[in-house]
Parts: C-alpha cells; structure tokens; sequence
C-alpha cells in the first residue's frame, strides 16, 4: 500500500470469508482507496492491519473493462516505480486525485495512462527539461539520460530522433481536462506508451516489462 502518512509499507491480511467480517476482499482490490488503523511496529516488514474502510469508492471504474485495464496498468506501475518510496504528500494526492478523474470521466479519457505518466515523473525527479533548449519541435533530439531536449544527438544510443521526441513534447502539453483535444490514432498511443516506459526504465533500476500492458493496448 503506499500511504499518506508513512509512504509506502506492506502488510499481512486476514480476510474473514464470510460477509460480516470487518476486512471485506473488495477492499483490496487494485487502486481501492481506504482509510486503515494499523499499529505500525518498527523493524517489522509486514504490519498487521485492525481495521479498514473505503476512503472513496470507485462508482464506474468496477464495472468498465476499459477504465479497469487503465487502473490495472496504473496499479501494476506504480508497483514498481514506487519500490522504496517514502512519505510524499503531493505524490500522494495527485494518485488520489488521478484515480477520483478517471472514475468520475464519462469519456474522453482514452489518453489517461500516458498523461499519469508524464506528469508522475514530475514528483520522482525527472520531468522532461525544456529550459536549456531552444529549438524547433522538429530540429530537437531528447536525451533520454539527461531528461532533456538538445540541438544534436548525444553521443550515447539512449535518445529520441526529432520525429519522436516530438512526442514528449506533445506529452508535455497534456492535462487531464484536455488531453481528449489530442487526437492520437491507436499505433501513435502504442508508440507513445513505449516511449514513457523506456524513459522511466532509464531512471528507475530494473523497471520490468509489465504484465498488464498487453491488455491495456489491445483495448486502447
């Protein structure tokens, strides 16, 4: 679980099977949004859980095939990209406020898990620099290493030809209230999603291929 007060932590939970029980299966089911009591033991690796409730509950996504492959794909990242990560408040609630988007979203959210992407690489350190660059679109390399845009090619093989560093900087543009204005055909969303996973497998040590992006892509 990664939590507001203490970051991220890992426990070991009962579940009662049957209904009455206070720690219900549905609780823990990707992205679900609780309120917890815990005891927290220092030097323990799993602590034990007393209590939990939903915080907010998921109305939509539950029941939408294309918004659960989204959030199992978020869950499934955030996994590994928040390995060690410790108390973040602002990390914290932009998840929270990411996931409350795309539950309460009626349409035009088919570009979220590439905007989440973007923008979570702002609080892990290393968001996309564009101070240093003065260059078209069209005449900038981006060096995948160094998290910016550059005027040549890098004298490594981890960077971005012009035509698709162009795509950061598109990435760049994009909010949750307007990334439905840009129209991404199924083969660019597929590219773009590459892109972002190659980068952050740059910065995070042993980022894995994920399981969940097959399914993800073959519904977006």
């Amino acid at each position: 679980m990664f939590t507001r007060d203490l970051g991220r932590m890992s426990f070991i939970v009962s579940v009662p099977k049957t209904a009455k029980g206070r720690l219900k299966k549905q609780f823990f089911q990707p992205m679900t949004l609780l309120e917890i009591e815990c005891e927290v033991r220092q030097r323990v690796q799993l602590q034990k859980m007393a209590d939990a409730r939903l915080s907010v509950p998921l109305m939509s996504i539950p029941s939408s095939p294309e918004k659960l492959a989204i959030i199992l794909f978020v869950a499934e990242f955030l996994y590994h990209s928040l390995r060690s990560e410790q108390r973040d408040e602002p990390l914290f609630d932009y998840i929270i406020d990411s996931i409350q988007w795309l539950d309460a979203a009626t349409e035009g959210y088919a570009n979220f898990h590439l905007t989440f992407l973007m923008r979570l690489s702002r609080f892990l350190g290393f968001y996309p620099n564009l101070v240093d660059n003065s260059q078209s679109d069209a005449d900038s390399y981006f060096d995948m290493r160094e998290g910016r845009f550059c005027a040549l090619a890098p004298m490594h093989n981890d960077f971005l030809q012009p035509e698709e560093a162009r795509l950061i900087r598109l990435m760049m543009r994009m909010d949750y209230p307007t990334m439905h204005l840009f129209k991404l055909s199924r083969t660019d969303r597929h590219r773009i999603t590459d892109v972002l996973l190659q980068y952050y497998q740059q910065h995070l040590p042993d980022f894995p291929e994920l399981k969940s992006l097959a399914v993800l892509q073959q519904l977006w």
